[in-house]
């Protein structure tokens, strides 16, 4: 009983911070979302950042599945980080969750939203430093700064995904694999 109450509470903030973001969320909204008494949410969870912090770890570890869904072990190592790059933006994109803390983040420079979504970020290059370590370990691409390089691969994605996209004409898939061949995997190929 005491896990469905809980899964309860989870559910309830994860839509009420999707529906009215993490600042104008409250716990009073949560417990009646819910339908839990408030002192019930303080016998999972010491306060709303913790809470959070909950559903942005569920939410990161969903990313990954996402992520490793798309990865296939016979494609070349540089076609499963664009698979699983898209897929990870694809889903940040897509999840509502992700859509407001982004859209929080620009309007309000909320500071728990922000750290939020530079842990996402740290998640992400953290998975990517360990694709590209396994590439390494097995000849695929040479050694190099692994933190560096998912940094750079990851930043690169976003711009060319949705940076470009605000002046220019919106690239295809394909061409956003082959400008990070160009770019990055061809300088670690080799």
């Amino acid at each position: 009983m005491a896990t469905d109450r809980r899964k309860l509470i989870v559910e309830a903030a994860t839509k009420s911070f999707s529906l009215f973001g993490y600042k104008a969320t409250t716990m009073d909204q949560v417990a009646k979302l819910a339908n839990v008494g408030k002192g019930t949410i303080y016998t999972f969870f010491k306060n709303k950042e913790e809470l959070f912090e909950e559903i942005i770890s569920t939410l990161v570890k969903e990313m990954i599945a996402e992520a490793e869904s798309v990865i296939q072990p016979d494609l070349p190592f540089t076609e499963n980080v664009h698979r699983a790059l898209y897929r990870l933006l694809e889903f940040r994109s897509q999840h509502q969750l992700m859509i407001k803390m982004v859209q929080e983040e620009t309007e309000m420079g909320t500071l728990a939203v922000s750290e939020m979504l530079q842990h996402v970020e740290d998640e992400i290059i953290a998975y990517l430093k360990l694709k590209i370590d396994a590439a390494i370990t097995k000849g695929a691409i040479p050694a190099a700064n692994t933190e560096i390089t998912s940094f750079l691969m990851l930043k690169m994605y976003i711009a060319l995904v949705s940076d470009w996209e605000k002046n220019h004409q919106p690239l295809s898939s394909e061409q956003i694999a082959e400008i990070m061949k160009v770019f990055l995997v061809k300088g670690l190929s080799t």
